[in-house]
């Protein structure tokens, strides 16, 4: 590869990290800004909104765009298993907008980064897969610094911690079940074909559980969208950063690894709760960002104790 062509692929990489980055922080500060400053209370709704423009976006990105080649699905277990994992990744999403209506996205991103504690806890209960016990030591400080953090968070509320800790442990076993569920060769979906068969299945969950759960959601709508100018443009714009978010995670995996991807996760968490502290001024101590902080370096040398004992 000459000098020339390393550049433009350094450059392109460059741009696709920065794109990630601003999709995946855009949607978790614009969901917190719908959720909590706007009065718009409803999180199934705004997910059955997410889930919408991901259907629609895939379908436009794989069968138009040709993104990635089309993936057809090939059996009828096959489709159960994707809508089984559909449902998970519903109540994932859903528990981590509901938390955003009660906790700072500072420690919502605290809570969330002991992702890798309930995924070894799930693939130890479910695939009996034990890592070593260094690794499992690194556990420690993850879920340690979270205890540390919730002590000194000056806005905790119980219900949305209850509510997150849901969505941390839903996502991780989503995960864990994805790779046992899709495990046979001949039925493995690539992220963007995996989301284009879940989104739709997603609406159709979401759909009768925003008519009982949140039935007033139309009528509100309509009444802040007379007060607030902007507030179905956010709601259009979050939904297709939502799948933004999604598709740039697989181009980023795709043209580096799932290491950097996870190394930049972590970096991610952080610039997040930077600006989110800047942008809504929610209070912090010393106590939760030390929290925070030890959390983060727990997932850090989790992520390097799996890579040297593989």
């Amino acid at each position: 590869m000459s000098a020339a062509q390393s550049e433009k692929q350094t450059l392109f990489i460059a741009s696709l990290i920065i794109f990630w980055y601003s999709s995946n922080i855009g949607v978790l500060l614009l969901n917190k800004l719908l959720l909590s400053n706007y009065g718009f209370s409803f999180p199934i709704f705004l997910t059955m909104c997410h889930m919408s423009a991901c259907a629609v976006l895939s379908y436009v990105s794989i069968i138009f765009l040709k993104i990635v080649p089309f993936q057809r699905i090939k059996s009828r277990s096959q489709f159960f298993r994707i809508a089984t994992l559909s449902i998970v990744f519903c109540g994932s999403v859903v528990g981590g907008n509901i938390s955003l209506r009660y906790l700072a996205v500072s420690f919502n991103q605290a809570v969330g980064a002991t992702t890798p504690f309930f995924t070894a806890l799930f693939a130890y209960v479910i695939t009996h897969k034990r890592e070593s016990w260094i690794t499992y030591g690194c556990l420690v400080p993850v879920v340690g610094g979270v205890v540390i953090a919730s002590g000194g968070e000056p806005s905790f509320h119980l219900y949305g911690f209850i509510m997150c800790i849901s969505a941390t442990a839903a996502r991780a076993f989503k995960s864990v079940l994805q790779g046992v569920l899709l495990s046979n060769e001949g039925e493995k979906l690539n992220s963007m074909n995996l989301l284009l068969y879940m989104s739709p299945i997603a609406v159709l969950v979401l759909l009768p559980a925003t008519l009982v759960m949140e039935p007033n959601v139309i009528d509100v709508t309509i009444t802040l969208a007379a007060t607030q100018r902007y507030l179905v443009l956010l709601v259009l714009i979050n939904s297709a950063m939502a799948y933004a978010a999604n598709l740039l995670n697989f181009l980023v995996t795709k043209h580096t690894s799932a290491l950097t991807l996870q190394v930049l996760g972590n970096a991610k968490g952080a610039v997040a709760v930077v600006i989110s502290i800047l942008l809504f001024r929610n209070p912090v101590t010393f106590i939760g960002i030390a929290g925070y902080a030890m959390t983060v370096m727990g997932v850090v040398a989790y992520g390097e104790s799996k890579r040297r004992h593989k």
